[in-house]
């Protein structure tokens, strides 16, 4: 489906979602499902060379078997690098809330160390210290790596 406005600008939808989406006068940037408020919250790649060779080059060139098999090399070699690229940085977007949930159980652990040891424990202030500590340390070798 396309839609063509009066300013030459054109539209293309990839389902009857995205057209009636459209014609309720809905932004695609306040929308979750589309890409373009993937993209403009910072949950896609959108900054890459990689990218670039996805855009469609209107210049005619004489067939020759061998540039063509080339050509067909190099689309594959740019789609691997693309998916790595795109691997490394849901993994970097991720990693930021794993660092928040470990910081937030040791908040925990230090508020409710009363639960963890028992109550006629004499070393209760040491015990809550090496606890933390140890957390802490996990938290030190997990941004590290």
């Amino acid at each position: 489906m396309m839609f063509v406005r009066n300013d030459c600008k054109m539209f293309k939808f990839c389902r009857s979602k995205c057209h009636k989406n459209f014609k309720k006068k809905r932004n695609p940037r306040k929308v979750r499902w589309t890409k373009a408020f993937r993209k403009a919250s910072g949950k896609e790649l959108t900054v890459d060379n990689s990218l670039e060779f996805e855009k469609r080059r209107n210049e005619p060139v004489k067939y020759q078997r061998e540039l063509w098999s080339k050509s067909v090399d190099a689309m594959k070699r740019v789609e691997e690098i693309k998916q790595k690229r795109q691997a490394r940085f849901i993994m970097n977007r991720l990693k930021k809330g794993k660092e928040l949930e470990k910081a937030q159980d040791i908040k925990e652990v230090k508020q409710n160390i009363h639960l963890v040891r028992a109550p006629h424990a004499g070393k209760a202030k040491r015990l809550e210290d090496k606890m933390v500590q140890k957390l802490q340390e996990d938290v030190d070798m997990e941004g590290d790596s």
